[in-house]
């Protein structure tokens, strides 16, 4: 029985496979007309990469016992017909967990120690490493293999708490959240810091991750967890216990956790079916399970529309056992349509947009490149069809003009190599602003302000602060990039005047999108800078780890700025060059044509001719090229309708 979210996620992929189709059809096409600009190709390049190595993460995230895995097995994996992530009363998953799938990389599951939380280095920097993991593989050949090497996911060990407390798993000044001792003084902890597995199950070939969070204990221990991974998550799903509703733990997980990500987050109310009673009627216990959701929005400050009462444990049993009934009292659809709406359209729309974008500039350029061919020949054209008739005298005048426009045009070069000179020193300027070594010394700059203000009680301001100068940067990039813009303009309009280019400017990078990275970073990474964090703060370990994670995730939006500066200054420049060599190839076209048709009078009809069957080749391929590019942004533009889709009308019959 096929859930509602596969059945949609099944449609956004062969969306974007149609998409890919489109892209080698745009790809053959430019080859064809022999378009060969570097930029273009690029761009077509990375779209194709984009499109086939695009994920989408959702996060799920919950105290233990609240049934996250069964969810996630529910949602995702009930076609195994049985549970691939173990779920049972009591803490299951005592580490994170990523599901996904890469086929680079072997078939398994791997795990990084706790140990690992030790050295000096990121989790983001341990997943690019093979060493130091466990990595154990699975057997094909036995359907169990998979479920068996997941419950290493459960696995603990007992430790003193000196040791807990050097890994960041017990903390003096939070009594509350740290392991009970047993007898001996010891704690328990969890064998593995993280966990990677690897699996080729339909939905993450298709580009889906999971993300399986424990509790708070880990949510606290690993920031990276918190200021890196569950940020990055394009949805959150928060479970809580229909059972005991919002306790005290979760409070404190969706305040410090979730609750600056509201309009990405969901909340599901789980096991309504612990609150099922013969003794009540159905109404009555609709009318309590009615209550608990909106006593749950109302503590949450969460829209109710946002909170979900469902049974993830009747669901997979249902799915499993083909029980449409079974699936329709577990409520589990209504929750899976509604993260379909809130991933899958948002998603699709983003893509569609950078392939609508890439498609108009690739189809201007190439149809600038066509035309530009077309007028040359038009204007090979005109001389040749005015020699029917002529002298060799006329001959020769023609010759002589091509020979002259052909040397004028030459002393473009020196106006050419002061533009690019120009044009590098602004773009060096732009590029200062974005100096790594400049961005690592902002950050240990407040730093020192944290460390420097009474109690730690500065941090959030200096943080601010922080960002605050970083837009300002950005902010000093932009306009820099719009006096560039302005003198390029100019200049390429009195080139356009003077030589006969045909040099049109792409408008240059938008810094705005960078500054609302920042701003979402301040607003997502300030919730770890308040009071409560005020002893955290004090240790260096924290304070090490906050400053690798802001440079780590700052230096994202820094390398996709720069890439976007340096993309537009090569697009700029190989668009001089096209348009230097398209033109000097005209020169010399028209050069040849003249002299072969000096040699024997007779070839003039014939290259006439030769030059009018490439003038309809052209005309061809440009309305090919407009026929393609036409079917792509058709094809990028559509819409989703989440509502429609089959296993949706056939649970909504199966309530009925």
């Amino acid at each position: 029985m096929t859930s509602a979210f596969a059945g949609r996620f099944d449609d956004f992929s062969h969306w974007r496979a149609a998409l890919g189709e489109r892209l080698d059809e745009l790809c053959a096409c430019l080859a064809d007309i022999g378009f060969d600009d570097r930029p273009s190709g690029a761009l077509l390049a990375s779209l194709r990469e984009r499109l086939d190595g695009d994920k989408l993460t959702v996060a799920f995230v919950a105290e233990f016992s609240r049934g996250k895995s069964e969810l996630i097995n529910a949602i995702f994996f009930a076609d195994a017909g049985k549970r691939v992530l173990p779920a049972a009363p009591g803490r299951t998953t005592m580490c994170p967990v990523e599901l996904a799938w890469d086929p680079s990389e072997p078939e398994g599951l791997s795990l990084l120690p706790i140990a690992t939380r030790l050295d000096d280095v990121t989790l983001a920097q341990w997943r690019q490493r093979r060493d130091g993991w466990t990595h154990l593989p699975f057997d094909k050949s036995q359907p169990e293999s998979l479920p068996l090497a997941l419950r290493q996911v459960m696995s603990t060990r007992r430790v003193a708490i000196d040791e807990a407390q050097s890994l960041g798993l017990w903390q003096e000044s939070n009594p509350d959240d740290n392991p009970r001792p047993d007898e001996a003084g010891r704690v328990e902890i969890p064998v593995w810091r993280h966990a990677l597995i690897n699996h080729p199950h339909p939905l993450l070939r298709q580009g889906l991750v999971v993300l399986d969070t424990p509790g708070l204990n880990a949510l606290g221990a690993e920031p990276e967890l918190t200021l890196g991974l569950l940020p990055s998550a394009h949805v959150t799903v928060f479970i809580v216990g229909a059972d005991t509703g919002v306790t005290q733990s979760d409070l404190t997980i969706w305040r410090d956790h979730l609750g600056a990500r509201q309009g990405l987050a969901f909340v599901v109310l789980n096991k309504i079916d612990a609150l099922r009673d013969p003794l009540a009627t159905p109404a009555q216990v609709d009318a309590q399970i009615e209550a608990q959701r909106r006593s749950t929005a109302q503590i949450l400050d969460v829209p109710p529309e946002r909170v979900f009462a469902l049974s993830a444990r009747q669901a997979l049993v249902a799915r499993i056992d083909g029980d449409a009934l079974g699936l329709a009292e577990s409520r589990l659809v209504e929750f899976e349509t509604a993260l379909s709406v809130a991933l899958l359209p948002q998603r699709r729309q983003l893509l569609g947009r950078l392939i609508e974008d890439a498609a108009q500039q690739i189809h201007q350029r190439a149809a600038r490149h066509i035309g530009e061919a077309l007028r040359q020949q038009a204007e090979q054209l005109l001389e040749l069809r005015g020699l029917r008739g002529q002298s060799s005298g006329r001959l020769s005048l023609l010759m002589k003009r091509v020979s002259s426009e052909a040397m004028e045009f030459e002393q473009c070069h020196t106006r050419l190599t002061a533009l690019r000179s120009v044009h590098a020193r602004q773009g060096e300027l732009a590029m200062s602003e974005l100096s790594y070594d400049d961005l690592e010394v902002e950050i240990d700059r407040m730093l020192d302000e944290i460390r420097s203000s009474v109690l730690r009680l500065g941090a959030r301001k200096a943080f601010s602060a922080l960002c605050e100068r970083l837009r300002e940067r950005l902010l000093r990039v932009q306009v820099q990039l719009h006096d560039t813009q302005d003198m390029l303009g100019g200049t390429f309009g009195v080139l356009n005047a003077e030589f006969g280019f045909g040099l049109a400017l792409k408008t240059g990078p938008n810094m705005t999108r960078f500054i609302e990275e920042i701003s979402l970073i301040e607003r997502l990474y300030a919730q770890y800078l308040g009071l409560g964090d005020v002893l955290r703060l004090a240790r260096p370990r924290f304070t090490a780890q906050l400053r690798r994670m802001l440079v780590e995730r700052i230096s994202v939006v820094w390398d996709a700025s720069r890439n976007a500066i340096e993309s537009w200054a090569r697009e700029v420049t190989s668009h001089i060059d096209t348009q230097l060599i398209e033109r000097r190839r005209g020169f010399q076209k028209r050069a040849e044509s003249l002299s072969r048709i000096r040699g024997a009078a007779d070839q003039l009809e014939s290259r006439i001719a030769e030059i009018e069957q490439q003038d309809r080749q052209l005309r061809q391929r440009l309305e090919r090229l407009g026929a393609i590019t036409r079917s792509l942004l058709g094809s990028a533009s559509g819409a989703v309708d989440v509502e429609s889709h089959p296993a949706a009308v056939d649970v909504r019959r199966a309530r009925a």
